[in-house]
């Protein structure tokens, strides 16, 4: 089965902001990853409280999702696809478009400059597609298997968690890469298994995850590279806390999943248990804007459930959603 990995995008749905300035819908788009060899990834898609619309069957492991403008992009990862839809206000456009990825893995997205760059295991890349002519232009090599992938300004970075597939996550390093020339810049030591980031002003946040040499036991970390002076910070929490890799911002703060829930992580890379907010025993995903966090839980039948809770931590919404929720998109009506 493939490795999980948890992405984090930004999205939120809340009740004060269902509804644009305009009387217009927003949208909340949730990606279920399906189980593994099924094909069974699926889209659902709510306004408010109401499921509006239900993409299913869109193949196998449904991996990221990324709007942008009235777009969705959806990567679906052992389908080796690429899926784009336009976005209006009763849901998504089908069937929409497909691109190919000819068998490389793909994982986790970025858009810059109207291309889309995304991460590839089998092929251990970046690829760019350019979204005017929908082919892939150029590619980049990496020295080991990359995972997700964040801009800032002119550059990438792109953690490389694993050295070869499946080596229970032996990777140790973030790469920068120039857009504009498309080469390696900088190489970052960052502590082993390096997955999701998050980038905050000039620190990037990391979150990690390896595994002993028979996969029995999952240990989990968490580095912090302050990109103006490339100080890095690292911290090893153990086995078996975390459970999971979503790293996100709620509250004006940096969180990571922590025992069912999410916990503060403070400039020490420390945990602050005291203020996690949820506690599920499934948890699968996690990811926030806009004053509400969403908590993504799955029992591996459908339907699976995402918790809404509001930046007190109160629940104040259950939305069913298709097996393995994994990735979050929100799209406003302008």
């Amino acid at each position: 089965m493939k490795m999980i990995v948890i992405l984090i995008s930004l999205i939120f749905i809340g009740c004060e902001d269902s509804y644009n300035s305009k009387g217009n819908p927003n949208l909340l788009f949730v990606a279920s990853e399906g189980t593994y060899g099924d094909s069974n990834g699926s889209i659902s898609v709510y306004a408010e409280e109401e499921k509006i619309q239900t993409v299913e069957s869109l193949g196998d492991v449904v991996q990221s999702i990324l709007i942008d403008d009235d777009k969705l992009f959806v990567i679906v990862n052992n389908s080796h696809l690429i899926k784009r839809y336009t976005i209006t206000e009763s849901g998504l456009n089908l069937p929409g478009i497909e691109i190919s990825t000819n068998n490389s893995s793909p994982r986790e997205m970025v858009i810059v400059n109207n291309k889309l760059y995304f991460t590839n295991w089998n092929s251990s890349d970046i690829k760019v597609l350019d979204l005017v002519t929908f082919s892939i232009i150029s590619s980049i090599p990496l020295d080991g298997i990359p995972e997700d992938i964040v801009s800032k300004d002119e550059d990438l970075y792109v953690s490389i968690s694993q050295l070869e597939l499946y080596d229970t996550n032996n990777g140790s390093t973030v790469v920068q890469i120039n857009i504009n020339t498309e080469e390696i810049t900088n190489t970052y030591e960052v502590g082993r298994g390096p997955e999701k980031m998050l980038i905050d002003n000039d620190n990037l946040w990391i979150s990690r995850t390896f595994y002993s040499s028979d996969w029995a036991s999952a240990s989990y970390g968490s580095s912090l590279i302050n990109l103006g002076t490339d100080e890095i910070s690292i911290i090893d929490y153990g086995m078996g806390m975390i459970c999971g890799g979503n790293i996100l911002k709620f509250n004006n703060q940096i969180y990571r999943t922590v025992n069912g829930g999410v916990a503060p992580l403070e400039t020490d890379l420390n945990l602050d248990i005291a203020s996690k907010m949820g506690s599920y025993q499934n948890l699968y995903s996690a990811s926030s804007s806009n004053g509400n966090l969403l908590l993504g839980t799955s029992d591996y039948v459908a339907p699976d459930t995402v918790y809404i809770h509001d930046q007190l931590g109160d629940l104040i919404r259950e939305l069913p959603v298709g097996v393995l929720p994994r990735d979050f998109a929100f799209w406003t009506n302008n």
